[in-house]
């Protein structure tokens, strides 16, 4: 077979060459049970089974990773998910058809959505079903060999964490999206990972060399291909060896500017291994994590946002309030939406659910005494909005002193991520702080949603547009004394690092592992 390049998306930078290891298998062929109790029996226990496993690869998790599993086994406990199957099994159906059966309606109703979130978690889906598959079946699903490019329409989670990443490899996917919790696990770990590769009219034995700097896959690859590989993968290894030397080190640029370089956490327990010296402070701590399986109450908020504020003594900690809705459904907080990233999400919910949200509030007031918190609100799209929330802080603070409750009222800001905040800024004036959420803006501005592969190269922060309301709300805190940061995606790549710098930006936060790249580019850059 002749070479053959195919080109793909990048989703987690890095070089890896090895054989194609093929993730689309059939599985193992179930053994039909006696009777209809025994197939009841069967499924009840390859689900237990699952569940038993995946509690095993949590124990060893970090943060990001044990969240993806924890929200496997709460599926698999919910006997909405499984009762459809028992019921097939009373009719007749064998527990390994009856449970596919059940799980691709589901998979099917996630997949036909209008909404890209939905249709991304038709991926969780898919391996919360094969999970229980393969404990039917007894499949031991045959690990790949060391350094393997794992090749399939797309991986799950738990495929990614039982796999050993040590010895290399990398993950290359027909389909698979940036924004999937794989391709989250990916770049944390390092993971060379391109995406929407399509299918491959061969499969091909031997090495595939895998470009997941720019994005692409070599197959059958030349002698000459793989020389000019090596070389690639050898700068690459070079200039990522180069930023670690700016880990410790204040961010400036060629020509002196100081910058800020933030971190962004979604779990108090991210902060472990983030030495403070390394970054200027938390640029945004989510607070989603808190309201997984129920409701969190106050005292449970006020430990967490209390752990990372004394953990950055003086440096500030940006928090924002819960950002549910849209990609984020919470079980009795969200509603369902037909179009959730346009509906009642953010500020939005929390307004609306103001029970909810004076918990949180009170919480951050008492936690505002333990270092230097600044509070943010998301998804705010007019003044009113900041007024509202701003009032209820106001109230709670009043309550708190009026109990001799001891705590502190910090500095308001307001994520710009809707688009009119970043055409009139002029509106909001009055806030403490504006914090750009790059993701959110540009999937706003581009009409190109942010885990979508099919329209990834439209969500762009290089776009024009976006980089104008960029530069225009830099300018306007510049002109009021208003300090402008920027705390997505944009703000950790290289490649968009000078670009923002030229708009005016000189606060960044990034995710803990792109620290010293996002320092490294930054002194690159002549401004």
């Amino acid at each position: 077979m002749r070479a053959m390049r195919i080109d793909g998306v990048p989703a987690s930078p890095g070089y890896a060459e090895g054989p194609l290891f093929e993730l689309d298998r059939p599985p193992v062929a179930y053994r039909r049970k006696a009777s209809p109790a025994g197939e009841e029996a069967a499924l009840k226990a390859a689900i237990g089974k699952a569940v038993r496993r995946l509690t095993s690869l949590t124990d060893a998790a970090d943060a990001d990773a044990a969240g993806i599993l924890e929200f496997h086994i709460a599926m698999l406990q919910d006997d909405a998910l499984s009762g459809p199957a028992i019921a097939a099994i009373g009719s007749g159906e064998p527990a390994d058809a009856a449970w596919r059966q059940a799980l691709d309606a589901e998979i099917a109703g996630y997949e036909a959505s209008d909404q890209d979130y939905f249709r991304a978690r038709a991926a969780d889906l898919r391996d919360i079903r094969d999970q229980v598959l393969r404990a039917l079946s007894e499949d031991s699903e045959d690990a790949a060999p060391p350094g393997a490019i794992l090749y399939g329409t797309d991986i799950p989670p738990t495929r990614f964490l039982e796999t050993d990443w040590s010895k290399g490899g990398g993950i290359a996917l027909k389909a698979g999206s940036t924004a999937s919790h794989v391709a989250m696990l990916a770049r944390s770990r390092g993971v060379p990972m391109v995406v929407g590769l399509g299918d491959l009219a061969d499969k091909p034995a031997g090495v595939a060399l895998l470009d997941a700097e720019h994005g692409g896959i070599v197959l059958s690859p030349s002698p000459a291909e793989i020389e000019a590989f090596h070389q690639s993968s050898s700068s690459f290894a070079v200039q990522q060896g180069k930023a670690q030397t700016f880990l410790i080190q204040p961010a400036v640029t060629k020509a002196g500017t100081p910058v800020r370089v933030r971190v962004n956490i979604a779990y108090p327990s991210d902060v472990d291994g983030i030495d403070i010296a390394t970054c200027d402070g938390v640029g945004l701590m989510r607070t989603e994590f808190l309201f997984g399986k129920a409701l969190p109450d106050e005292e449970t908020q006020y430990h967490a946002y209390r752990r990372v504020l004394e953990w950055a003594g003086e440096k500030p900690v940006t928090i924002r309030t819960v950002d549910a809705g849209g990609d984020k459904p919470v079980p009795g907080f969200t509603v369902e939406e037909t179009n959730p990233f346009l509906g009642l999400r953010g500020i939005r919910l929390s307004l609306a659910r103001r029970d909810i949200f004076r918990v949180q509030i009170r919480a951050l007031l008492r936690a505002a005494i333990h270092g230097n918190l600044k509070v943010m609100f998301p998804m705010i799209a007019t003044a009113e909005e900041y007024s509202q929330a701003a009032a209820l802080f106001a109230e709670e603070q009043a309550a708190l002193a009026a109990r001799g409750v001891a705590h502190r009222l910090p500095p308001l800001g307001i994520m710009v991520e809707v688009p009119s905040v970043a055409i009139a800024p002029e509106a909001f004036a009055n806030v403490a702080f504006f914090s750009i959420g790059s993701n959110d803006l540009t999937q706003y501005v581009m009409a190109a949603a942010r885990d979508n592969g099919a329209v990834a190269p439209l969500n762009s922060v290089h776009h024009p547009a976006v980089l104008r309301l960029i530069a225009s709300v830099a300018a306007f805190g510049r002109e009021k004394g208003i300090p402008v940061s920027l705390c997505g995606d944009a703000g950790g790549d290289p490649a968009a690092i000078p670009a923002l710098l030229e708009a005016g930006l000189r606060d960044l936060s990034v995710a803990p592992p792109q620290l010293a790249t996002a320092k490294a580019a930054i002194a690159d850059v002549s401004v």
